[in-house]
């Protein structure tokens, strides 16, 4: 190879944009030191560098394309709980992006997936990370027979297309996409043009043969995908793994789904034989929430087809430095600045001085503005140290000028608060449903304008 075709380049690792020189800041996404260096060389084999997608299909009029309703379009994974995070199943001939943190759990419920439908699904498991005696042992504590499932430990792509090939299975998992290489690159794996190119050919396989394909991808230390941003452009599904490795719950939500909604999300707690699906997480959740506390309020948030019931705690303590803490755990923390200064307005209770700590119990984060009503209740109650009834439910948008606003889905919150024993629900006045649902004859329902109103509560 002459020496004039090496040159190094400089790849943006959020958008994959290409900078001749090295700069503190990509000129095309404005994302700051995401610039990485990487050696550009001629492809050795032309065709493999854009695969033709199409170069076996012709232009068809939608009408004349038949489907046949009978034929399974998805994949029953045998864990309710994470086919609601992917809209029912995965469907044949998608690509499945899953990615969390290390240790989180991503192997394991992929295993747990293959005992489930061995039974009457062929499946190509392939790690780049792992010897085949680690997931041996891994497959033996989750009680996977193996029957059905192939193991293969390969990390060039070109291997592994002709293994699909010749198994031809159902479902492939590929573990991970940072461990697998194309030898027409020579580039090191995990590099933004090796992730690109690999992810490139397994798409072209998936959608030509129509199995189904999970990839497992790393995060960086900002918790995104690692690799090019466009990786989560070219797949189908993007499921990403929530929650704390030393927490027993852990969290599956969709942020992109070709195929279902990403409001869903599935819930697991982690056990000695994997993970354990949570069918009633709002139960799991305030199991262990204490009574005749200050500083406690339970709020429902809607995750797509379901309301889920969570605990918010607040602690307010005086505090001799200047510039008081502010420690926001599952909350948005803008959101909580606004709410803060909110309460000092509207309500005259100046929390300035205070340290503030707010923390969703459970490790569940509630991106919700539903959530607003509950977190000023809590810090209410921590400042002026009144305990709230722990039979209540406080759901309410809440306004810069201090006004409860109205939020959806309140008949099916109001019904999961009353399944779960709660006798008190503070909803916004103007969202009070007109058709309510069967309420047990001791159930309260408070409905309030303004903040300041709440205050009575605590009087």
């Amino acid at each position: 190879m002459a020496k004039n075709d090496v040159k190094t380049i400089y790849v943006c690792s959020e958008c994959g944009h290409v900078h001749a020189k090295w700069a503190g800041k990509c000129r095309e996404c404005g994302s700051w030191d995401t610039l990485t260096e990487e050696v550009s060389m001629p492809i050795k084999t032309a065709s493999s560098l854009t695969p033709n997608y199409f170069s076996s299909s012709e232009p068809q009029l939608i009408s004349s394309i038949s489907t046949d309703l009978n034929e399974e379009v998805r994949i029953n994974t045998g864990i309710s709980e994470f086919d609601r995070a992917l809209g029912g199943g995965i469907v044949k001939g998608s690509v499945v992006l899953i990615s969390g943190e290390p240790g989180i759990g991503k192997s394991t419920i992929l295993l747990q997936i293959c005992k489930s439908i061995s039974e009457n699904k062929k499946i190509l498991y392939v790690s780049g990370e792992e010897s085949s005696t680690q997931i041996k042992l891994r497959a033996q504590r989750l009680s996977v027979s193996g029957e059905n499932v192939y193991l293969l430990c390969e990390t060039n792509i070109d291997v592994i297309i002709s293994y699909i090939d010749k198994i031809s299975p159902d479902l492939v998992i590929i573990d991970s996409i940072q461990t697998v290489f194309t030898p027409s690159l020579d580039s090191i794996p995990g590099s933004i043009t090796q992730v690109k190119q690999c992810a490139l050919s397994i798409i072209k396989k998936t959608k030509d043969s129509g199995i189904a394909t999970v990839i497992v991808g790393h995060v960086n230390k900002d918790g995104g995908i690692a690799g090019p941003k466009v990786l989560e452009h070219m797949v189908d599904v993007v499921l990403t793994f929530e929650g704390e490795r030393s927490q027993f719950y852990r969290l599956i939500r969709a942020s992109k789904n070709r195929f279902g909604s990403t409001n869903e999300i599935g819930v697991f707690e982690m056990g000695d034989k994997g993970l354990i699906q949570i069918t009633d997480p709002s139960r799991a959740l305030l199991s262990e929430k204490p009574k005749n506390v200050s500083g406690s309020c339970t709020v429902c948030v809607h995750e797509g087809s379901r309301p889920i019931l969570a605990e918010i705690q607040a602690l307010v303590s005086k505090t001799v430095f200047p510039a008081p803490k502010r420690v926001v755990t599952g909350l948005d923390f803008n959101r909580v600045s606004i709410l803060l200064a909110v309460i000092e307005k509207r309500l005259g209770i100046y929390l300035s001085s205070q340290d503030v700590y707010l923390n969703v119990i459970g490790g569940l984060r509630l991106d919700e503005p539903s959530s607003d009503l509950a977190i000023v209740m809590s810090l209410i109650s921590a400042y002026r140290n009144i305990e709230i009834d722990d039979k209540t439910v406080a759901i309410g948008e809440i306004g810069l000028l201090g006004e409860v606003r109205s939020v959806s889905f309140v008949a099916s919150r109001i019904k999961e608060a009353s399944r779960l024993g709660y006798k008190r629900i503070i909803i916004p006045k103007s969202a009070l449903p007109k058709d309510l649902p069967l309420l047990p004859q001791d159930f309260e329902i408070v409905t309030v304008k303004s903040i300041t109103e709440i205050l009575k509560l605590f009087s």
